[in-house]
């Protein structure tokens, strides 16, 4: 070996080594909190900036401190030792909480909170040497008395040729900067009139919302009296907070910013107010108005949810699945009562797969991650497990093997299977058609994911007794039933020909797979595709040798094996997908239409600049997104209104996990895609277009948003 080639080996080894170290947080315990110093990246190249933080795990019933700690209270503060040449950022906090103790007010943390520093490595630092990094915390920590504590955190982070992403804190990092306060399109003005402050704020995000809770959390601790208790007035596009003027307030002249965070029904912004008139439409209407019973609020979320639901049959979402309802439809049988058995059983699966859904969904939220509607399909996992499930069921319907009944009795199953089999249609249908909304559906689960468990998975309920009652009705009409087709030897040409669009979902979820974990996973797929093919036609020989009376178990057993061969290849496509390149982000020109990658920051930089703003919220597993993109947006009509306008065209891709995505969509009360919004730049709110798409539509919403009776 050369030298070179040793000393390579070397610095592996090095990093190897410290990142063995590295891998694990060394938590420090004090008196009623734990800490650790971690790092979103496991190796760190040189010249980049990588994303430290100091975490607390902080014991039930105490709290820390913001950095206005309130009326009491200290913030807590790190005193970095770093190597030469290394420099720390400021500290990106969290949105606060309110404690309030007696007669004062104080803002803070419960739990755990991870308090994320950007440190800045040199480009003179030397690839296979491993830094050491160290801050001492210092805080306070408080339940009915407080205590003082102090912490010396340490991690070592190797220095490697490129930067390796830590998979157990990285992402954890990433989630509290993304769900920290940042800035956002409000405009926001602040008075002092009769000793109180007047901050108003307006702007897209907070029209026509229905505010239940809002508070201004100020970076000064002087700037208000943060014991008197907040009041709220509501406007048609904004709001207006007083609060009790502080010092700060009372001088002879007012300073130049109310700076702070603006806290409105869980989403934080920040705020930097001038003194000024207030913008139009922030007040008003007065203060936050009684809710509507939990009664009446559910009917109506659940009537929505059903009516949803009952659309989403029609929407391009079920393109993939049209297959299989037409085969439940097909197997319908004469006799009344296993007919409305198997109607029945479609509606369970259907309930039942939608309540599953929405349970895992909830669960996720509950637990921090930022996900959405359409979750399943960003497992580049799931997907490729979905890929096989629907080539499977393309076999089935060409005849290759039989699921759940003999080759004798083709299109004839019993009640048994027949019952089985409807279940599990609907079970399916469920997960492929699920990911897009329809109209009706989106504010209806954007009013149930932010309500308790319950009620959330009633609503879901109802979307699947929606989505369901189509075809349980028809099996429940016998007259119908009577108008269709008597089973024959039609069903076999009928059946074979149900298969391609099978095919074609395959095909789809194996293109949705490239787009989210790259060729090479692509590539085991086909693998696992082809040995899946095998294990079908083993199978297939399988059972027609059992039809006649052969023996079959040497068929059996090498058709098993097989599959478990081909399941066994894909479960590594799980293992590979958290290096691959993610899909969010990706923008491509479009008949014409330039795209960029979607950012809060890039929306407000082009309104600022007096452009209009077309957002596609899109995804590759939405099958009404592509729908849209290849039938409205990419058409020389589109592109011309574009030009005429000078709007900008941005894709914000959730094809993978995003908490910005996620955030901006719940912030227009959705969880799911397709969304699409047009920004003028005047400042108005954004125009929501509906969920199917026009070229006549986007062009006129597009010319509107860039009228000078808009603009100017």
């Amino acid at each position: 070996m050369s030298v070179k080639g040793i000393l390579r080996a070397a610095t592996l080894a090095l990093v190897a080594f410290a990142l063995a170290g590295a891998a694990r947080a060394q938590f420090v315990r004090t008196p009623h909190l734990n800490a650790a110093l971690v790092a979103d990246e496991r190796a760190a190249a040189p010249g980049s900036t990588v994303w430290v933080a100091a975490v607390q795990r902080i014991d039930k019933g105490w709290h820390t401190y913001w950095r206005n700690p309130g009326d009491a209270g200290a913030a807590t503060t790190l005193a970095w030792t770093l190597p030469q040449g290394w420099s720390a950022g400021d500290i990106v906090w969290p949105a606060p909480s309110r404690f309030p103790l007696g007669p004062i007010m104080n803002y803070g943390y419960a739990g755990e909170v991870v308090l994320a520093v950007p440190v800045h490595i040199p480009a003179q630092a030397k690839i296979g040497t491993a830094a050491p990094i160290r801050a001492r915390m210092e805080f306070l920590v408080c339940a009915d008395v407080c205590v003082p504590g102090s912490a010396d955190l340490a991690l070592t982070l190797p220095i490697a040729a490129a930067n390796i992403p830590e998979p157990t804190w990285g992402p954890k990092i990433h989630q509290a900067l993304a769900e920290a306060p940042a800035r956002a399109p409000l405009a926001a003005d602040f008075q002092v009139r009769n000793g109180r402050l007047q901050l108003a704020v307006a702007g897209p995000l907070l029209e026509g919302r229905p505010v239940r809770d809002a508070y201004f959390f100020p970076y000064d601790d002087q700037l208000i009296a943060q014991s008197d208790p907040e009041q709220l007035d509501l406007g048609p596009r904004g709001l207006t907070i007083f609060a009790g003027a502080g010092p700060e307030l009372r001088k002879a002249s007012l300073p130049a910013r109310a700076a702070g965070v603006l806290a409105v029904d869980g989403a934080a912004y920040q705020i930097a107010a001038p003194p000024g008139p207030p913008p139009p439409g922030s007040s008003g209407l007065g203060p936050p108005r009684p809710q509507a019973s939990g009664v009446l609020a559910l009917a109506t979320a659940a009537g929505l949810a059903f009516l949803g639901g009952v659309i989403l049959n029609l929407m391009p979402c079920v393109f993939p699945v049209l297959a299989m309802k037409a085969a439940a439809l097909a197997r319908l049988p004469e006799r009344a009562s296993a007919g409305r058995l198997q109607g029945l059983a479609f509606a369970a699966g259907v309930v039942a797969s939608f309540l599953a859904l929405a349970a895992a969904l909830i669960g996720a939220r509950a637990a921090g991650a930022a996900v959405g509607w359409g979750f399943q399909l960003q497992s580049p996992l799931i997907v490729a497990v979905l890929a096989l499930i629907m080539l499977a069921a393309a076999f089935d319907l060409s005849g290759v093997f039989e699921i759940g009944a003999s080759l004798q009795r083709l299109g004839g199953a019993g009640p048994t299977d027949g019952v089985a089999g409807a279940a599990l249609t609907g079970a399916l249908a469920v997960v492929v058609a699920a990911p897009c909304t329809a109209p009706l559906m989106g504010p209806a689960l954007g009013w149930a994911i932010t309500q308790p468990a319950v009620d959330s998975l009633a609503v879901f309920a109802a979307l699947g007794l929606g989505f369901a009652a189509p075809l349980s009705l028809l099996a429940f009409s016998p007259a119908l039933v009577r108008r269709l087709p008597r089973p024959g030897a039609w069903m076999v040409a009928f059946r074979q020909a149900l298969a391609f669009p099978m095919y074609a979902a395959a095909a789809w979820l194996a293109w949705v797979l490239a787009r989210q974990a790259g060729a090479g996973a692509l590539a085991r797929l086909l693998a696992a595709a082809i040995i899946l093919a095998i294990a079908a036609t083993l199978f297939g020989a399988m059972q027609r040798r059992q039809a006649s009376g052969k023996r079959a178990a040497p068929l059996a057993a090498t058709a098993g094996g097989a599959a478990v061969l081909a399941l066994a290849l894909t479960g590594t496509i799980g293992l590979g997908a958290t290096t691959a390149a993610p899909a969010a982000g990706r923008a491509a020109a479009t008949a014409g239409l330039a795209a960029q990658a979607w950012s809060p920051a890039l929306v407000e930089t082009l309104r600022a600049q007096g452009r209009p703003v077309f957002v596609n919220f899109t995804a590759a597993w939405c099958v009404t997104c592509q729908v849209n993109e290849r039938l409205a947006l990419a058409t020389p009509a589109v592109a011309r209104a574009f030009r005429q306008a000078n709007a900008a065209y941005l894709v914000a891709d959730w094809t993978r996990r995003d908490p910005a995505i996620a955030r901006a969509l719940a912030n227009q009360g959705r969880i799911g895609v397709p969304l699409y919004l047009v920004y003028d730049a005047a400042g108005d709110a954004p125009k929501v277009l509906p969920q199917l798409l026009t070229p006549t539509m986007v062009a006129r919403a597009v010319a509107a948003a860039g009228s000078p009776a808009r603009t100017g």
